[in-house]
């Protein structure tokens, strides 16, 4: 290849459009020659024939314009980032967290590899390895197996070998470590203030195991490492010593380096994304995961190739990096599967989703034995959820529904579902709690209460009604911390149709309770 052409190839782009590549995207195949392609779903995803469709257009395109066949990626991590809509809804990290299976967690893996295959796309920016030992962490949470390193890096392990047994490459996030932040990287730069022994004993083990996996690339995290850069520490994604340092030469990761998106504002934006992008590559980076943004696709072109020419981006530095990416699309290509799209949803993949949620479902105290519930057939039931936000950019709840109400009403059918905001008014609050007041039982889903105060308010108000309040943590067990005084705990980690499905079985008696806390809830 030509200089030009080693250049685009460090690079994935994305762009707005469904049906076909859009026309800025053709233009920037043909100018930039990039690596390949980032889905989003609300960029891209359509029905899953579209999406199919939509996958082998952009090869057929890659091959009339002389290219390597494309890298095309997403985030189909199951629980709260499933890019993929209509993929098979699987609980999630945490609830696999919760069920101590690694037998499960490789299952999910199969799911998550086999369906993309099906949908023509080769790369998984999954799953996340992060140690989520902090409560306040707003962008990692359920995405995170647990707080115990040892067992995250069993789950990730295993996830990564069942993604990777369908042809499909998994990407272990956010190295070195985005479990132990209290901000997010999409809205400026996080920092860890930890030492180097305290990263060796709780940060790093998963992508150790990680890479023991065999797996194909890692991604970097747009946050500062202290005890590695001092005080001043750029993002690990433009770090030398964590890039080419740490994980090359400390950890002997020889596979292809990939960066968190490219427009998260731990990068500088505008026109200083230009030196951001070469400053990565510069550090050892393979990978630059850059927008939609026509302008930003032409900076960080621009920038890698001025460095390429100028010597700041050295031919040796460049073809090595070139090298790896063209053995990761060696081996896509030697274990490249076509399944046919009907295993997407599955009732085998569909068996597995419940089977995680089943066997994640926790009781963390029952102590007024509201549990199992057992009504007259003319009593009540009222159910709560919140509306489900997107708590960081990287997150796809906002699509869903919890039909929590729907699966208790399969039990009880006096049943009566209410909706409340994520964050309600306290006019909001005082309308639901009228209406729920002559209830027999009533049941609250939350979402991450113990970070919404309104929420956690509502809650509170609830368990002064003086009617059975069973609360169902729908995402984070942290909310326990919020209202203490509750008597009766129970977490599902996921809003997904299984764990709502699951949790109701279980609230009724006829399926156990068997998931263990896979975090510390505070106090």
């Amino acid at each position: 290849m030509d200089i030009e052409h080693l250049v685009g190839q460090k690079l994935l782009f994305a762009f707005h459009g469904k049906e076909k590549p859009s026309p800025e995207i053709v233009n920037a195949f043909k100018k930039y020659h990039p690596s390949g392609i980032s889905l989003f779903r609300g960029l891209n995803m359509g029905t899953l024939s579209q999406l199919k469709e939509l996958n082998e257009s952009l090869q057929r395109l890659a091959r009339e314009l002389g290219l390597p066949p494309l890298i095309i990626a997403t985030d189909q991590e199951g629980g709260q980032l499933m890019a993929i809509g209509e993929g098979t809804p699987l609980p999630g990290n945490m609830a696999l967290g919760a069920t101590r299976s690694i037998e499960l967690a490789r299952k999910a893996g199969e799911v998550l590899g086999r369906e993309m295959a099906a949908l023509g796309l080769n790369v998984d920016y999954a799953p996340s390895a992060d140690v989520n030992i902090n409560p306040e962490n707003p962008v990692v949470g359920t995405r995170s197996f647990g707080d115990d390193p040892i067992l995250v890096g069993q789950l990730a392990a295993a996830m990564i070998e069942g993604i990777q047994s369908q042809g499909v490459a998994a990407t272990v996030k956010h190295f070195p470590g985005h479990g132990d932040t209290a901000s997010d990287s999409h809205l400026g730069l996080p920092t860890v203030p930890h030492s180097l022994e305290r990263l060796h004993t709780v940060e790093l083990p998963p992508f150790i195991s990680a890479l023991k996996a065999d797996v194909k690339l890692v991604m970097t995290a747009h946050l500062g490492i202290l005890s590695v850069d001092g005080p001043d520490a750029p993002p690990a994604t433009l770090s030398p010593n964590i890039i080419n340092g740490l994980l090359r030469r400390d950890l002997g990761f020889d596979g292809v380096v990939v960066t968190d998106a490219m427009d998260m504002h731990a990068i500088r934006q505008g026109e200083l994304l230009r030196e951001d992008s070469l400053r990565a590559a510069q550090a050892g980076a393979d990978l630059l995961l850059v927008t939609s943004d026509p302008q930003d696709q032409t900076r960080a072109y621009e920038a890698l190739l001025q460095g390429a020419q100028s010597g700041q981006l050295t031919a040796d530095e460049l073809n090595a990096s070139v090298a790896r990416i063209a053995r990761l699309k060696q081996w896509l290509a030697e274990n490249s599967s076509t399944p046919d799209l009907s295993v997407v949803r599955s009732a085998e993949h569909m068996q597995i989703a419940d089977e995680i949620a089943e066997r994640s479902i926790t009781l963390v105290r029952d102590e007024n034995k509201y549990l199992p519930i057992q009504l007259q057939a003319d009593q009540r039931i009222a159910v709560i959820v919140p509306i489900p936000e997107n708590l960081t950019p990287a997150d796809t709840s906002s699509y869903i529904r919890p039909k929590l109400a729907e699966s208790i009403c399969v039990y009880h059918s006096r049943t009566d579902g209410f909706v409340i905001p994520y964050s309600p008014s306290e006019e909001e609050a005082a309308s639901i709690l009228e209406q729920v007041r002559d209830y027999d039982v009533i049941v609250i889903g939350t979402i991450n209460a113990y970070a919404e105060e309104n929420q956690a308010k509502f809650v509170r108000s609830l368990l002064q009604v003086g009617k059975p309040v069973i609360i169902v943590a729908m995402r984070l067990p942290y909310d326990l911390s919020a209202f203490p005084q509750a008597s009766t705990f129970v977490c599902t980690y996921s809003i997904l149709e299984p764990s709502m499905r699951a949790v109701a079985r279980a609230l009724f008696g006829f399926g156990a309770m068997t998931g263990q806390l896979p975090v510390v809830i505070p106090g």
